[in-house]
């Protein structure tokens, strides 16, 4: 497959049941552990950084300086990931970004336990960190097709593990505040990014297979990588194309909708309802990533796009005010519809794109799905104000629903079928 073709899709494979090699061998257990105890930490992190800066005297602005100078940093260098991911050693890139934030953490935990925290010290450490998820997330994409012989499972499977740790993770933090102060969950956080670490190092990866240029990789310069990725990326209408929608939906639906409901639920009927929601959201995230584990469509992208129909059952049983099990039910099915489209959806990614180039395409995946998100957050305060937080929810959901309808009404992204591996 050369890099100039149009549409680039792999011909399905005749057998499209799961290979017959099982999915719980040696490395994807590693991995898997990898994944499941970097996502404890992560959802850990957030309430003990919250906890700490209030403690400390600040509000919510420094909350929020903190948060976005992470996740400002991880959207600028995640596309650079990409790059080293597919030139250097993928596995040593994340074993290196984990071991990096295993000293920042522990430098924040010194932080608070000490009691001497100042906000710009706390921007930076999380800007390191945010580098290093920038820099970790793209050979993820690479890393586990290698060693994976069922990628679809594997992909239910990784998600599945991170709904669970989603659920325990902030419960976990709160508790550990109580025990130990803040610095003490940053302490546990350090040393989970040390475990996985540990569980990568234990990979075992076959050879990467070749790439059609990689006589011209070597010689290639960073922006010439760069270039290359966004060829392979923008040659699929299907890829670009759901970016594209799913950036107007950031804007128009997801970004706007979860400060929302946090605040029209916490005013209506407190955190703890709050709190359970969102629990209802995990379990259903859980439940969605074993069905797509299940679940072989040969046309992977079409069901993931029809089980994204039940989006718009969380911000419209807001909106609607309805009772607080409706409200669950509602989250719990929109966390099925996201989780099954995640799996489709990254699953279609790593099958469908050469090995030498996915950990790049992935970049661009990550780095456009990101990109709005901001601005829609920015946009619900403005907008609830002027028109009304459950006018504006209702609004969410019907740009939910047209998301799902816009993606089954794009012939390469409703039509594009299912393979097992990637090619090279």
């Amino acid at each position: 497959m050369t890099s100039t073709s149009r549409d680039k899709t792999h011909i399905a494979s005749p057998d499209l049941q799961a290979p017959r090699a099982g999915l719980w061998s040696r490395d994807f257990s590693f991995f898997f552990a990898a994944r499941g105890i970097a996502r404890l930490g992560d959802m850990m992190a957030p309430v003990a950084l919250a906890a700490g800066l209030v403690q400390q005297g600040y509000g919510a602005g420094a909350v929020g300086a903190a948060m976005a100078s992470m996740t400002a940093c991880f959207a600028g260098f995640v596309l650079f990931g990409g790059v080293l991911a597919d030139r250097f050693d993928a596995r040593g890139l994340m074993i290196g970004s984990d071991l990096v934030r295993v000293v920042t953490q522990a430098v924040m935990a010194g932080l608070f336990f000490a009691g001497d925290v100042v906000l710009w010290q706390v921007c930076v450490l999380s800007a390191v960190n945010g580098i290093c998820g920038g820099l970790f997330q793209p050979g993820i994409a690479s890393v586990l097709p290698r060693i994976a012989h069922d990628v679809q499972g594997a992909n239910g499977a990784v998600r599945t593990v991170e709904a669970v740790m989603s659920l325990f993770g902030p419960a976990a933090a709160g508790a550990l505040v109580g025990f130990t102060q803040p610095g003490g969950v940053f302490v546990v956080h350090a040393a989970t990014y040390a475990l996985s670490a540990g569980c990568l190092t234990l990979l075992r990866l076959p050879p990467r297979q070749a790439h059609p240029e990689a006589a011209v990789k070597e010689r290639a310069s960073f922006r010439a990588d760069l270039v290359e990725g966004w060829r392979e990326f923008s040659s699929r209408t299907w890829m670009w194309g759901v970016i594209v929608i799913w950036m107007a939906a950031s804007v128009l639906c997801w970004g706007p909708t979860i400060p929302l409901i946090a605040t029209e639920v916490v005013r209506e009927h407190g955190p703890g309802v709050y709190g359970l929601i969102n629990s209802a959201m995990g379990v259903g995230a859980a439940i969605g990533a074993v069905a797509a584990m299940r679940s072989r469509p040969v046309r992977p992208l079409r069901a993931g796009s029809a089980a994204l129909l039940c989006w718009w059952l969380m911000p419209a049983s807001v909106a609607l005010g309805l009772p607080v099990p409706l409200i669950a039910v509602g989250s719990a099915l929109c966390g099925i519809a996201m989780a099954f489209w995640g799996v489709m959806w990254a699953t279609a990614i790593q099958t469908q794109v050469p090995p030498g180039v996915v950990s790049r395409v992935h970049a661009y995946d990550v780095a456009g799905s990101l990109a709005m998100q901001p601005v829609g957050q920015a946009l619900a305060g403005p907008a609830s104000g002027q028109f009304g937080t459950r006018e504006v929810l209702a609004a969410n959901a019907v740009f939910a629903l047209v998301t799902a309808v816009a993606l089954l009404s794009v012939r390469a992204i409703r039509t594009l079928r299912r393979v097992e591996r990637a090619v090279g």
